[in-house]
């Protein structure tokens, strides 16, 4: 099986791109009522599978917290039709959840390569390394 993998740098082009489709001047609530509509349906979830000491200590901004262990449990809080980054520490337990999210149904599943360590090596030096 083969798991899509994204290098940070790609990542932050992506995340960097789907901002500038928010208008300065939205409120939260047109925000949230545009993310609802089709043209945000493509928009990347971040699911960061460390644990919540970890997450609390470095993190990529909008990222959503559902330590691996609880995944199983946790799988209806995810679209399985959104594209999902998921991200660790160094790779290796995203790459785990995102085989585990392939085996479960999820088509459109990426790991991040080098996780938040490389995220904080190559695109946000202010993200702790640990």
């Amino acid at each position: 099986m083969s798991i899509r993998q994204i290098s940070a740098t790609a990542l932050k082009t992506r995340i960097q791109n789907e901002d500038d489709c928010v208008d300065a001047g939205d409120t939260a609530a047109r925000i949230e009522e545009r993310a609802q509509q089709e043209q945000f349906a493509d928009r990347l979830f971040l699911l960061d599978v460390r644990e919540p000491n970890e997450f609390q200590y470095a993190r990529i901004k909008n990222s959503v917290l559902i330590p691996l262990n609880q995944l199983p449990q946790r799988l209806d809080e995810l679209n399985p039709q959104q594209e999902i980054v998921v991200i660790c520490h160094h790779g290796v337990r995203s790459q785990q959840a995102c085989i585990y999210l392939v085996n479960s149904g999820f088509e459109n599943i990426v790991n991040l390569t080098g996780g938040i360590d490389a995220w904080s090596r190559e695109c946000d030096s202010s993200v702790p390394r640990y």
